[in-house]
């Protein structure tokens, strides 16, 4: 495995397109980890609507970066004190959505300083029934991400300060609030310690789960295509933003791979226009899943025609197609055509 150098950046645009290009352009035959630290930022999984997961006004007012991120799962908050990885690896169907396989040396590293760490529920690494890592994958057929956050000493205020999280993720999770249900790989440590520290410390034990890492620094070329894909993609309003839909029917449900919110707008009894959001995880782009219905009768015979040969799980997980289909089409009493 090769250690990819991030040069000390904590810009999150920047980081993410530098995850993104390496994924895409470094060797297909070898796996990489990556290490980085971002400044004050929601990253929002890619299937959310961004204006309905963070609040603009604090936002704004505290100069919080906004970035959208290519895997799926749900939006987080970074700053300097979380410390985020990433494992660039081959595509292979297995490995999909295993997210046990991916964060074991991590939790084996965590499991060394003391701490009682284990993955819980869909990508979760808890600690004492605190969460204090999130994690999440993306694939394009050749090559995967597989990465996660883990909460070092992080502000967690302003998890709350920051983001819009809806009633029925704290519902599902059994909690009051954001705050009891997160915690600081800090207050597990039997003696005080940095990131620097911390970061070493997780490098070195990864590293001791493999053959020797060697490190790799980007040449002033690479970067220059780092910079170009954070400017066309990164620091684009549409990618982070995107349009909010027209819809006059919204239907949504909390499943076990996380929350489906569909905005459906019916006209004439077509769908014209059809948009999933969610934090689920999903190995290929919802926005085909979205094209399957586009112009379809708003009728049910017709959806589960539409639908017959479509593989649902390729898009949002282990979710049962006639579930999906209740939720698409079904008595709502907010409907409005």
């Amino acid at each position: 495995m090769i250690f990819i150098e991030n040069d000390g950046i904590t810009h999150p645009k920047v980081n993410l397109a530098l995850e993104e290009y390496a994924m895409r352009n470094f060797s297909p035959d070898t796996d990489y980890l990556l290490f980085y630290i971002n400044e004050p930022s929601i990253i929002i999984g890619r299937n959310q609507n961004t204006l309905e997961e963070i609040n603009q006004d604090y936002i704004t007012r505290n100069n919080i970066h906004v970035v959208r991120r290519v895997s799926g799962g749900g939006a987080v908050y970074h700053d300097l004190g979380n410390l985020n990885f990433s494992f660039i690896t081959t595509h292979d169907i297995k490995n999909v959505n295993n997210f046990k396989k991916f964060t074991a040396p991590v939790i084996k590293v965590l499991q060394q300083l003391g701490l009682n760490a284990e993955l819980k529920g869909r990508n979760d690494i808890q600690v004492d029934e605190k969460k204090i890592s999130g994690t999440a994958q993306f694939t394009n057929g050749k090559r995967m991400i597989s990465h996660g956050t883990l909460l070092f000493n992080t502000n967690l205020g302003e998890v709350a300060n920051a983001l819009n999280v809806k009633m029925s993720k704290i519902q599902s999770k059994g909690h009051k609030s954001v705050r009891s249900r997160v915690a600081n790989i800090t207050e597990f440590l039997n003696a005080p310690m940095d990131m620097n520290t911390f970061k070493s410390l997780l490098l070195k034990g990864l590293n001791d789960e493999s053959e020797p890492f060697e490190h790799y620094r980007l040449t002033p070329e690479e970067w220059t295509k780092v910079h170009q894909l954070k400017d066309e993609k990164y620091d684009n309003w549409d990618w982070n933003y995107g349009h909010s839909p027209r819809f006059n029917i919204q239907r949504t449900k909390r499943f076990s791979i996380g929350e489906i919110d569909l905005r459906v707008f019916v006209e004439k009894g077509y769908i014209m226009d059809f948009k999933v959001y969610g934090d689920f995880f999903g190995a290929e782009p919802v926005e085909d899943f979205e094209n399957i219905l586009l112009n379809a009768r708003y009728d049910q015979d017709e959806i589960i025609e539409r639908l017959k040969d479509t593989d649902v799980k390729k898009y949002f997980g282990d979710v049962d197609k006639e579930e999906l289909i209740t939720l698409i089409y079904g008595e709502d009493e907010d409907s409005d055509i």
